[in-house]
């Protein structure tokens, strides 16, 4: 019976694939955190996901080129930045989404973002909301309960 040996061993492959294939991202995240912790930010990890509050991020969020978005988080590959402890909670499983749309995409992810945004935004529409992959992370975080 090495079929669930091999189960595991593909599982574990493609794992290790998803992490290598959203690294360069992964890596921009570990940029940001970084700059984070040393403004008084605070980090730990939850399962394979790096969570970031406080400090610079906190200041970015909300005074930054994303301050009238209204977004509450940030995924940067395996990297989730918000402004708040509380924050990172309310909005995990929206962002653990994004977190396997970087894994699918790789280093494709940050520039397919951006064009999903300017195509909603050339089509009269909400260049956040109405952006393919939010729309995918709204309705797949309101699957989980």
């Amino acid at each position: 019976m090495a079929e669930p040996h091999i189960r595991r061993l593909a599982g574990g492959t493609l794992r290790a694939l998803g992490y290598l294939w959203a690294l360069p991202t992964t890596c921009v995240g570990f940029i940001v955190a970084v700059a984070a912790l040393l403004t008084g930010g605070r980090a730990s990890f939850l399962g394979r996901v790096l969570e970031v509050h406080g400090g610079s991020v906190a200041m970015m969020l909300a005074r930054g080129p994303l301050a009238g978005a209204r977004i509450a988080a940030v995924t940067l590959g395996h990297v989730v930045y918000a402004p708040s402890r509380d924050e990172l909670e309310r909005s995990r499983s929206h962002e653990r989404v994004h977190v396997k749309q970087c894994e699918r995409w790789g280093p494709l992810f940050l520039p397919a973002y951006a064009i999903a945004s300017l195509w909603a935004f050339a089509r009269g529409r909400d260049p956040y909301r109405d952006n393919r992959f939010e729309r995918e992370a709204i309705a797949r975080s309101e699957e989980v309960p």
